[in-house]
C-alpha cells in the first residue's frame, strides 16, 4: 500500500478541499484569530468553535461572534443543539450567513454539553440523533457533515451505526474522535476503531485523536482506512501545525515568536482589550510549552497573568527566541 499522501486534496460533496489535514473544532479554541493563522500556514479546512444553536437563533452575542470568518474559504461551521426545530433554524442561518458546510456537534465530551443531551450525549438515543441530523439537512442546501465518537462508553460503541444512518439522511462525511464520551481525552484513542465506520461509509471519513506527528497521520490512516485526518490539541501553542502535518514548511524560530506575538495582538483586536487578555492568556502558556525550554515558571505566570500587551509581545518575543526547542526536535 502506498503511503497516505495528506496534500491531496479531496471533496466533501461538491466542496473541494484543498489538503487532507484538518483543524478540529475546539471550543474556547477555535475563535476567527486562530483559524486565519491555521489557514494562511495550510490547514485544508478548518472549523468554527460549536455554535449553539438555540442561542444563534435568539440571536445570543457569543453564538454570533463564533459564526463569524473572514478570508477563508470553504467556511465550515459546526452546530451544536438537541432539539431538531433549533438545529434547523440555526442551519438556515448559518447556511445565509455564507457557511459552505455544516457540522454537527455530536461528540463534545464536556459536562456542561452533555448535561443538557447535546454533543456526544446524542450518542445514546439514535433515532433522536438522527431526527437532529434529518432535520438539518432538510433546511440546507450546502453539505451537512457529523462529528462523534466511537459511543457514549465501551459498551455502546454505536458509532458505525449512527454513521450509516446519517449517510442514509444525505450527509456528505463523517468525522469519528477514537474515544468513547466516557474516556474524555483519557489513554489513547483507538485508532482500529475507527475502521468499523469506514466498513459501512461511502462518503470521505476523517479520523481523529491524538494526532501529533507526520507518523500519527501515516498510521491514523493505516488503521482507520480513513479519507483524511483531524488534528486538534496537537495544534495548540502551535497554528501552524495542521499545515505542517499537510507538507507545508515548518517555520522557523523567529516566524514562530513573530506569529505568537501577531496571534496576541489578533485576539486584544477581535474581543477588545480586556475580554482578549482573558482569551489570550491559555494561548501564551501553550506557545511557551511548546515551543521553548528552561523559560522559568515564573516567566511563564508572570506572562499569562501581564495586562501590559506592549510587555507581554516583547517578552513572548525573546523567550520564543532564546529559549527555542532545538531545531531536532521541532519536527515531532
Amino acid at each position: 500500500m502506498s503511503p497516505f499522501n495528506p496534500a491531496a486534496p479531496f471533496s466533501i460533496g461538491p466542496v473541494e478541499i484543498r489538503n487532507r489535514i484538518v483543524l478540529a473544532p475546539m471550543s474556547g479554541v477555535t475563535d476567527l484569530p486562530y483559524r486565519q493563522l491555521a489557514w494562511r500556514y495550510g490547514a485544508g479546512l478548518v472549523v468554527t468553535e460549536m455554535v449553539a444553536s438555540r442561542e444563534l437563533v435568539h440571536n445570543k452575542g457569543e453564538s454570533w461572534e463564533r459564526l463569524k470568518s473572514t478570508g477563508i474559504r470553504p467556511h465550515m461551521v459546526q452546530l451544536a443543539g438537541r432539539e431538531a426545530h433549533w438545529m434547523a433554524e440555526a442551519a438556515r442561518i448559518v447556511e445565509g450567513e455564507g457557511a459552505d458546510i455544516i457540522d454537527i456537534n455530536m461528540g463534545c465530551p464536556a459536562k456542561k454539553v452533555t448535561g443538557g443531551y447535546s454533543g456526544s450525549a446524542l450518542m445514546r438515543d439514535p433515532d433522536h440523533a438522527l431526527s437532529l441530523v434529518e432535520a438539518v439537512v432538510s433546511a440546507v442546501r450546502v453539505p451537512v457533515t457529523v462529528k462523534m465518537r466511537l459511543g457514549w462508553d465501551e459498551n455502546s460503541l454505536n458509532a458505525p451505526l449512527i454513521a450509516k444512518r446519517a449517510q442514509d439522511a444525505g450527509v456528505a462525511m463523517i468525522t469519528v474522535h477514537g474515544r468513547t464520551r466516557m474516556q474524555f481525552y483519557e489513554g489513547r484513542a483507538d485508532w482500529s476503531a475507527i475502521h468499523a465506520v469506514r466498513d459501512v461509509l461511502h462518503i470521505p471519513l476523517v479520523a481523529n485523536g491524538d494526532v501529533e506527528t507526520a507518523d500519527d497521520v501515516q498510521n491514523i490512516v493505516a488503521a482507520s482506512g480513513a479519507d483524511a485526518v483531524m488534528t486538534g490539541r496537537g495544534t495548540q501553542g502551535r497554528p501552524w501545525h495542521a499545515g505542517v502535518l499537510a507538507g507545508a514548511r515548518e517555520p522557523d524560530v523567529r516566524e514562530k515568536a513573530s506569529v505568537a506575538c501577531e496571534h496576541y495582538e489578533m485576539m486584544l483586536a477581535f474581543y477588545g482589550r480586556e475580554a482578549g487578555l482573558r482569551h489570550a492568556r491559555k494561548h501564551v502558556g501553550w506557545y511557551i510549552d511548546r515551543n521553548t525550554i528552561g523559560v522559568p515558571g515564573d516567566v511563564k505566570a508572570n506572562l499569562m497573568t501581564e495586562s501590559d500587551p506592549a510587555r507581554v509581545v516583547r517578552v513572548l518575543e525573546d523567550v520564543m527566541i532564546k529559549g527555542a526547542v532545538p531545531a531536532r526536535r521541532e519536527a515531532a
